[in-house]
């Protein structure tokens, strides 16, 4: 076998067509992958990884290896030397199995050269970047097996002529309809064609192609090779013999055998990803368990978009594949939203009804860039239930690939929270606390309209306190969440009561709470507000569970613009100034809540102070490092712009921004003691608790930070200021902060996640980019010629003695 295998190769690099069908297998890999502006572009893509490698593969090894097999049996058929090998002292499956591995030999030399683009991209990366060679490895295992596929149907076309220009073609199409036919008839068929679809070898080479490694694909893989090399086999002992069908008993029940355990087995995936990007949550994979019916996904990324896109499309692909390997009841497609509809306008609107909006992005083509519009968006549909998921997040100030690489990030997570609101049942109860002059409904009507789609939402009062204070209690306990938004008046000790002994016996709490007095709408009609401390009688029992939020407001550098008018009537124009009394923060700790959202927009927010009480405390949003407190009362003017703005053109003073990051919003969590430990009750109650059970409490020093605007009587979207078109991440935070508070699935915890991408530097590709074109495209041909002087140089040495 040895010698046959050694005779294949000699015959294959002894013939200029062997350097010519690996040569052109470089030449073109390098001109798709440097040099041609198209999709496979590695410089255009920002991204450093060798994705567009294994995405180009398939559709070159569909013709190389049809060439380089071509000759493996129809050359000998044709020179009469076949019948020759057989009476070798050798089995026919020996033969098939020797040509076999001798073209698998080939075409892993084939391979060899493009592990240069390795040492292309760690020069190109930005240098504290690191590239993912876990990925990588599993990328090229999974093109070992596809090209191992690939070349048993050429050994098998080459069985079947003596012509190799058949047997070429042959070779063509059963690789092409293999890969690409397989999976284009089933999505042609749509729905009834999972079968069909999970026969094709596409979507398993895809899978292994991003650094997964399946079992069941690899047993796909073994029996697909398996099947193909029995049938070359039988080919030839057909010509020669009557087919004895013992013969193929054993390889016939081991090829059923390797489809029947790919099939019928769980999955069994290793994600060699350095950051375990494809390793899905458990809450995950406990949430799909539970989907009875089919969750029908559809992904409008489909069509013409730029790189950064194309890496969202494939991470979502890989992501919901990973869902259907957990549930087969989970069918996804692709599609084009606005492809082949005669009013796209209209298709637009409709989309935006529902919330989806689009993205803009640009495209590259011809030399050209071009404005084009990308719905990064999926629906997710089970049973009678749609929702849509978001897929791209919308961060102020950050580049695109940036954008792309934080929406990754947060993929699972939004998939998940899509899901869970189809699948899952509402059962939790929220209150809505009212009648101490909290915001009314048309403010906050954004924010608890998005939270009905996991909760079931309600009002509720402490005005029966005074009369039936047991009752009140016991109904407050029949919700999980109490939300209190920017209260205005005082609470009595009798609801102080209340509330205290909810928080004892389980119940959440989000407290949004104004410290001082402060109204924009009020300064900007007079230019000038007395800012003064708010008494809500809450400083003790905000106290005893372990903040005390401080009658001061703080002033950030890093903050929001105020939009004010200049001129008059017709001629008037809306200017932004920096306005350092509104702190924009995303603070950069890693909790679920916070991890990876927009910044989030304060308004006159005061310092909070934690102390030390047992409890543990997480500061989850603070203003940044360049931050100044201002006690009250004071008196704040619009007239301090001018000096905000010569702070932003000069710097500023270090002397005065003093103060560090100040926190604005705590979590609790914990056993808390009870405010009237040891104090006087307002009434009895038989179940007083002085220690209460685990429990958790979020504070945040700015009532208007659940506020939304309102466009006449229509509420805005939580987090979009009308008058700078920036969308702030308020409304994420607060829903992060809400499912936290209630979630026992765990589901809040996938945004803890975290997926790092290696980014090329662009500046060196902008300054070297013709350098790095000519290297990938003339060392791999370099070489491809220095093995083959080697090879030649050696054989002419052993035949010279």
């Amino acid at each position: 076998m040895i010698a046959i295998i050694k005779r294949e190769i000699a015959s294959f690099f002894s013939s200029p067509v062997g350097y010519l069908v690996i040569g052109v297998f470089l030449l073109v890999n390098g001109l798709f992958l440097w040099v041609f502006d198209g999709p496979f572009n590695i410089l255009y893509a920002g991204f450093a990884d060798l994705a567009s490698l294994f995405q180009l593969s398939p559709w070159i090894l569909v013709f190389l290896i049809p060439a380089v097999s071509m000759r493996s049996f129809s050359e000998e058929k044709r020179s009469g030397t076949l019948e020759l090998l057989l009476t070798k002292p050798i089995s026919t499956s020996g033969l098939v199995l020797a040509k076999y591995l001798g073209i698998i030999l080939l075409l892993l030399i084939s391979l060899l050269p493009t592990f240069l683009y390795l040492l292309s991209l760690e020069s190109l990366k930005i240098d504290t970047d690191l590239l993912d060679y876990g990925s990588i490895f599993g990328s090229y295992l999974g093109l070992f097996f596809l090209m191992a596929a690939f070349a048993s149907i050429g050994v098998l076309a080459s069985s079947l002529t003596s012509n190799q220009i058949v047997a070429f073609l042959f070779g063509v199409i059963g690789c092409f309809g293999g890969y690409f036919g397989i999976q284009g008839l089933a999505e042609s068929i749509g729905s009834g064609a999972g079968l069909l679809n999970d026969l094709g070898m596409q979507w398993r080479y895809e899978d292994l192609g991003r650094g997964v490694i399946d079992l069941k694909h690899l047993l796909y893989f073994l029996a697909f090779i398996l099947l193909f090399l029995t049938a070359t086999e039988m080919a030839l002992v057909r010509g020669r013999k009557q087919i004895q069908p013992k013969r193929f008993i054993r390889p016939a029940g081991l090829f059923v055998a390797l489809v029947a355990v790919s099939f019928i087995l769980p999955s069994k995936r290793f994600d060699l990803t350095a950051d375990k990007r494809y390793s899905l949550n458990e809450a995950t994979v406990k949430l799909l368990e539970k989907a009875e019916a089919p969750v029908n996904v559809t992904v409008f990324l489909e069509g013409e978009f730029p790189s950064e896109f194309r890496k969202l499309q494939a991470e979502t692909k890989q992501l919901l594949q990973g869902f259907k390997s957990v549930n087969r009841r989970v069918t996804f497609e692709f599609v084009n939203v606005l492809e082949d509809e005669e009013n796209p306008e209209q298709v637009q609107q409709q989309l935006a009804n529902m919330g989806i909006l689009p993205a803009r992005a640009t495209v590259r083509q011809g030399g050209q860039t071009n404005q084009v519009l990308v719905y990064p968006w999926a629906l997710a549909n089970y049973q009678d239930k749609t929702v849509a998921v978001p897929l791209l997040k919308n961060q102020l100030g950050t580049a695109m690939e940036e954008r792309v690489l934080n929406s990754i990030q947060n993929l699972e997570y939004a998939f998940a929270d899509g899901f869970s609101k189809v699948i899952e049942p509402k059962k939790r109860k929220v209150a809505v606390l009212k009648g101490n002059g909290q915001l009314d409904d048309a403010y906050i009507a954004d924010f608890f309209r998005s939270l009905r789609d996991y909760y079931f939402i309600a009002e509720f009062t402490l005005d029966s306190v005074a009369t039936n204070p047991s009752g009140t209690l016991s109904k407050l306990n029949e919700f999980d969440l109490l939300v209190s938004a920017k209260p205005t008046q005082r609470f009595n000790t009798a609801e102080k009561y209340i509330l205290d002994q909810y928080q004892m016996q389980g119940g959440k709490s989000l407290w949004l709470v104004d410290a001082i007095t402060m109204e924009t709408d009020s300064l900007q009609l007079t230019g000038e507000y007395l800012a003064t401390p708010k008494d809500l009688n809450l400083t003790d029992f905000f106290f005893k569970y372990g903040v005390r939020i401080n009658p001061n407001v703080v002033q950030d550098v890093y903050s929001a613009p105020l939009v004010l008018a200049t001129g008059d009537g017709q001629e008037s124009q809306y200017e932004r100034y920096p306005w350092f009394y509104t702190p924009l923060t995303a603070s950069g700790r890693e909790h679920p809540i916070t991890t990876n959202i927009e910044a989030v927009k304060f308004q006159y927010a005061s310092g909070i102070d934690t102390l030390d009480n047992g409890i543990d405390k997480t500061i989850l949003l603070s203003s940044s490092p360049l931050s100044a407190l201002r006690g009250v009362p004071n008196l704040i003017r619009l007239e301090e712009i001018e000096g905000f703005l010569k702070t932003v053109g000069e710097g500023p003073d270090p002397a005065r921004y003093n103060a560090g990051e100040v926190p604005m919003a705590v979590l609790l969590e914990g056993e808390f003691s009870s405010v009237f430990k040891n104090r006087q009750k307002p009434y009895s109650y038989s179940g007083h608790k002085d220690e209460g059970v685990a429990s958790k409490m979020v504070v945040v020093s700015d009532g208007d930070l659940i506020k939304n605007e309102l466009q006449g009587n229509r509420p805005l979207e939580l987090g979009y200021d009308r008058l700078t078109g920036n969308f702030y991440g308020n409304k994420e935070f607060l829903l992060n902060t809400v499912n936290y508070l209630l979630d026992d699935s765990g589901l809040i915890n996938i945004r803890s996640k975290e997926i790092a991408l290696a980014f090329l530097d662009q500046q060196k590709i902008t300054r070297d980019a013709t350098q790095w074109q000519a290297l990938n495209i003339l060392l791999p041909l370099t070489l491809l010629g220095l093995i083959g002087f080697g090879y030649r140089w050696s054989r002419r040495r052993k035949y010279a003695r």
